[in-house]
Formats: structure tokens, sequence, C-alpha cells
């Protein structure tokens, strides 16, 4: 089977699609056709979204499905950088199919509604929440989401789950998130996840407005996600991987190899 970079694009792709698929067809039932689903319930079903995507192309790509994972885990060596605008492009992209596939599915529900609807395909804040205090929200809720993913990916973790359990533990994380703080900003925690929507929604009629709308509020879920994929994948890092017991008896080990070639050394020198 080949593992080359083309190949992991196409996992991404098909992996963003399928989060953003199913993700927005919560939405879109819930404001179309007043499904009766909570806010918890909506949560823990993108959360499911998140744990589908995972189960489907995380053997392939790592499942990223997310530029904020893929460049948190890139800025702390975990992921090489040459990949890093390739997955990009492919989770965008993969994300304006999973809303165009929505859209084809409520094409007539909408169109009965009014532009406000859009928001069933990206995120906003509310209303009394400003741009830079939203960006503050998502940048802290995807910095708990990467140390998540980050411990859970962790081959020195006891504690992280074994295989199929570590996409279901992402999905609930993600569920988790969304249900403590959530409602503030609709939790984007991912770039793709509504920078792609934007996109669609604006070539299927919207215009320009899913970029202006809330004081061109579409650079909020860009720059919080990324800055927030960096600051909790460097959280992990520094402060938790370093200190875990496997990790510290590699260190003692490389300590004690070091001290060893230097006390040869020295008695080579000395004889």
């Amino acid at each position: 089977m080949k593992n080359n970079l083309f190949g992991e694009c196409i996992s991404e792709f098909i992996g963003t699609a399928i989060l953003l698929f199913l993700g927005t067809g919560v939405v879109a039932n819930v404001q179309l056709l007043d499904a009766n689903i909570t806010w918890w319930g909506l949560s823990l079903l993108w959360g499911l979204a998140v744990a589908m995507a995972v189960y489907v192309t995380g053997g392939v790509s790592g499942a990223h499905i997310n530029p904020a994972v893929t460049v948190g885990l890139a800025a702390v060596g975990d992921f090489p950088w040459f990949k890093v605008v390739p997955y990009i492009i492919a989770q965008v992209c993969g994300a304006f199919l999973g809303a165009a596939i929505t859209y084809f599915l409520y094409a007539e529900q909408i169109a009965e509604k009014t532009a406000a609807n859009m928001t069933i395909f990206h995120t906003i804040a509310v209303s009394n929440v400003s741009n830079p205090k939203a960006m503050l929200i998502e940048l802290t809720l995807t910095a708990m989401l990467l140390m998540g993913i980050v411990a859970m990916s962790e081959p020195l973790n006891s504690s992280a789950p074994k295989g199929l359990g570590s996409a279901i533990s992402v999905g609930l994380l993600v569920a988790t998130i969304g249900g403590i703080g959530g409602k503030l900003t609709g939790f984007a925690i991912n770039p793709a996840r509504d920078f792609g929507p934007k996109l669609f929604t604006a070539l299927a009629g919207w215009g320009s407005t899913p970029f202006t709308a809330h004081n061109y509020y579409f650079w909020v879920p860009i720059v919080g996600p990324i800055l927030g994929g960096i600051l909790g994948a460097f959280i992990y890092k520094k402060f938790i991987r370093v200190y875990l017991p496997e990790s510290v008896k590699k260190d003692k080990v490389k300590e004690d190899l070091l001290t060893g070639d230097l006390k040869a050394k020295q008695e080579t020198t000395v004889n």
C-alpha cells in the first residue's frame, strides 16, 4: 500500500468533507426543520462527526482534518512543515465539498429561509461578544483541543486510549468543548471547517456577506484556532511530555551514554 503525500491529502480532503457534511447536516436539521436537538446534543453529534472522520481516514493521514492541528503539530516538531500547505488546501477543499453536499440535501428548505441561515454552514459569535474576545475564546478552546489530541496520540502516555478508542475520545473532547463554551462562537476550532463553507456560501448566492458579517468576523475562526493550536501543542510538549516516565527514562539513558563517552575520552587522554 502506498503512503505518499498525495494519498494523505486525498485522505484529509475526504475526512474534512465527512466532518462538514455530518456536522452542518445537524445544524440544518435544527435551523430548517426545527429538529428537537439541544445544544449538548448538537455538540455531541459534531463530536461523533469528528470520530467518524478519524475512523475513516486516520490510518492514512492521521486525520488532522483541521489546519490548527496541522500547524500546531508542525510548530512543535511532530509533523513535517513541507506537508502543511498541501494538508491545509485539502482540508479547505474538503470543507467546501461537505458544505455543498448539505446544501444539496436541504436546497428547498434553504430557499424558503432568509440569508441569515448561512450560519448553517459556518460560525459566528453571539452579538454581545466582540471579535477580539471571540478570537481569544477560539484560541482557548482550540488550545484545549490540541492538548487533548497530542496527549491521546502520545506513544509514551500510558493513559492514552488505544486503537479505535482514540477516535471516539477525540470526538468526545470536541463535544465537551462545544458543550462548555461553543455557543459563544459556534466553536469553529478549525479554520477549514469555517473558511471552506464561507467560500461555498459566497458562491452559492450570499455574495460577500459571509466575509463581512459581524464586522468582518471571518478572520476570527482562522487566527484564533491557529494560535490556539500552536499554544496547546507547545504546552503539552514543554510541560507534560518531558515529564512522562518513559520520556524521562530515555533522557536518562542518553545522559548515561553521554557521560560514559566523556569518561572514556578522559581515560584515553590520561593514559
